[in-house]
């Protein structure tokens, strides 16, 4: 078999993804925007049906849960991504400055850059030179900022995702606890909740590269403290009358 030939039967491989990370970090956040929602929302509905079987206060304690939270979340996230967005801005705006001001001074700190990821220096200077050729500024923002000038974060996709994650996550135990009848809204409610938390964590953990059993016994211990707790001072609160 020629040279020629075995190189046409190499497996080729397909590049990397270089939004991947992004791709990993938006479904991460999607997995951790649900938890919360099944979780608050679960603590909510859960504590109310200590003090109540009425299923319009539990409906309308839970939707109350799920708005408040979801675009709670958002604001936040809104808030987060947009301070994030900001000060990519103000240091892309320093480097251009200072790409206008000090070309060479520019072009040295490049090629030590990339002296330090463990080029040679004469192959450093090259790489550096024929970079800041074609795009100066993105050059030294991907390498010196950790920044794609192309891809900032948006704040209105995290508010959004957010939102539906929050969303999603919250309508689980919403409707395990107004959909069925009175007499097994709260078994049906605990075991659809801790069954969501052991996704959520085995998903968390199977993104993040981290021990799946640990993330599940941490989602689900938080998740069922947290519905003990509020069924225990609703019915407390339910007996004594308030």
């Amino acid at each position: 078999m020629s040279a020629a030939d075995s190189s046409d039967r190499m497996p080729t491989h397909p590049p990397h993804d270089e939004g991947m990370g992004t791709r990993l970090n938006w479904l991460r956040a999607a997995v951790l925007g649900a938890n919360d929602g099944i979780v608050s929302t679960a603590g909510l509905v859960v504590g109310v049906a200590g003090a109540t079987d009425e299923r319009a206060q539990l409906l309308t304690a839970g939707l109350a849960g799920l708005l408040a939270g979801s675009l709670s979340m958002a604001a936040g996230e809104y808030v987060s991504v947009s301070t994030q967005r900001d000060a990519e801005k103000a240091a892309l705006v320093q480097e251009r400055r200072e790409l206008t001001d000090e070309p060479e001074a520019e072009l040295d700190e490049l090629t030590e850059l990339y002296e330090k990821q463990g080029l040679t220096r004469s192959l450093a200077r090259e790489v550096a030179e024929q970079l800041t050729a074609h795009d100066a500024l993105a050059a030294h923002a991907q390498v010196e900022l950790k920044i794609d000038p192309n891809e900032l974060t948006n704040p209105w996709h995290a508010a959004g995702a957010s939102f539906l994650a929050f969303t999603a996550g919250a309508l689980l135990p919403l409707l395990a606890m107004v959909l069925p009848p009175a007499s097994i809204r709260l078994p049906v409610t605990v075991v659809a909740v801790l069954v969501a938390l052991v996704l959520c964590g085995w998903s968390s953990a199977r993104l993040g590269g981290a021990p799946e059993s640990r993330a599940i016994v941490r989602t689900t211990a938080g998740g069922a403290l947290a519905m003990a707790v509020t069924y225990g001072v609703g019915t407390l609160l339910g007996a004594s009358g308030v």
